[in-house]
């Protein structure tokens, strides 16, 4: 048995406005409101046949607002048989005015590529965006069973983080979360104003104002433990370029930070490490890498074991030293054998090499 009117599922903005568009746009005669209320997604879960549907439309009212403040055209067509009716009042997007530029087109590999995107996308949190994204690529002419030549990348957003932010961040709310900073023993609460959310070097960053600091800061998504909660009553309008500006920063700061390190020769760390070598050196063996989290850098480095030794910076070079002495002293004690008598390197501080957290 369908669930009532009342006890629909929620439905996402985001997936109700989509439905919305791609209904419209399907059309070629238009739809009435009723139309509309009784089949697109998000309206009709709550649509009530003959009875009182009064909330659903104003829904619909700031809907169209929101579609037409995004720039899609939305046209209404007024009937022969009753004109000026609002009841036969039909809504349409015309799709000569929403499709592509005459002068922009893809090719086949670009295509391709896109549909990539989508794939990469629907394997993490963001599935319902990539339905969306393949969805439009279908109406380019993107048949969606294409074959991907058998391969699919790895990125996928699965921070737990990533939807409630990306949520508070379209909604213009402030929000708290506890943020575990490298080197202190247990999270901290955060509040403040997002800014923009951006993928860098295949991980997701906050841009934020830290509400306590009075000062933009950037957080790693990954470092966000427990729920994103909003702050009632807080709000703060979008900043526009925001997105922008965070990568430009975090650009200055990959460019800004480098490590030598020295590579076993013909080791797995060789070869990938080599692919990000920015100079070149005398000797194949010495790599230097940019980096804009210290710790990140430290805890990848440390998972190649002897086929790396950090030459420089001395931060760096311990906080590898810290963590492979844990995983020696770990192994120690479920080994039951006693490890070395050397004392661990000191743990790594808060550095320009570290995303500002």
């Amino acid at each position: 048995m369908p669930p009532t009117p009342d006890k629909a599922p929620a439905v996402a903005i985001e997936e109700r406005l989509f439905s919305l568009v791609l209904a419209l746009i399907a059309t070629e005669i238009g739809l009435t409101k009723s139309d509309i209320l009784s089949t697109v997604q998000g309206y009709r879960q709550r649509y009530v046949l003959g009875g009182d549907n009064a909330s659903l439309e104003r829904q619909f009212e700031r809907d169209k607002d929101d579609i037409r403040d995004l720039g899609i055209p939305l046209e209404t067509i007024d009937s022969d048989d009753e004109p000026g009716s609002n009841h036969h009042l039909r809504y349409r997007i015309p799709k000569g005015l929403y499709d592509l530029p005459a002068d922009v087109s893809f090719s086949a590999d670009e295509l391709m590529l896109l549909k990539l995107a989508g794939t990469v996308w629907r394997e993490g949190s963001l599935s319902a965006e990539s339905r969306r994204a393949l969805t439009k690529l279908n109406s380019l002419g993107v048949d969606s069973n294409d074959p991907i030549l058998g391969y699919a990348p790895s990125l996928r957003a699965r921070d737990a983080a990533f939807e409630p932010l990306s949520k508070a961040l379209d909604r213009g709310q402030s929000v708290a979360f506890l943020y575990l900073k490298p080197g202190e023993p247990s999270p901290r609460r955060r509040q403040v104003i997002p800014r923009a959310i951006v993928l860098h070097e295949g991980r997701w960053h906050l841009s934020a104002t830290d509400l306590a600091a009075d000062a933009n800061r950037t957080f790693l998504l990954s470092r966000i433990t427990g729920p994103v909660k909003t702050l009632p009553g807080a709000t703060a309008a979008g900043v526009p370029g925001a997105a922008q500006a965070a990568l430009e920063d975090l650009d200055r700061l990959w460019g800004a930070n480098s490590a030598v390190v020295e590579v076993r020769a013909g080791s797995d760390a060789a070869l990938r490490l080599g692919k990000r070598d920015v100079t070149e050196t005398e000797s194949e063996n010495l790599l230097t890498l940019h980096f804009t989290d210290l710790n990140i850098l430290a805890d990848e480095l440390a998972g190649y074991g002897p086929e790396v030794m950090v030459q420089t910076p001395l931060e760096l070079r311990q906080a590898v030293r810290t963590r492979l002495i844990g995983v020696r002293d770990a192994h120690s004690v479920s080994t039951g054998t006693e490890p070395p008598n050397t004392e661990p390197g000191s743990a790594p501080t808060t550095t320009r090499g570290s995303v500002n957290s």
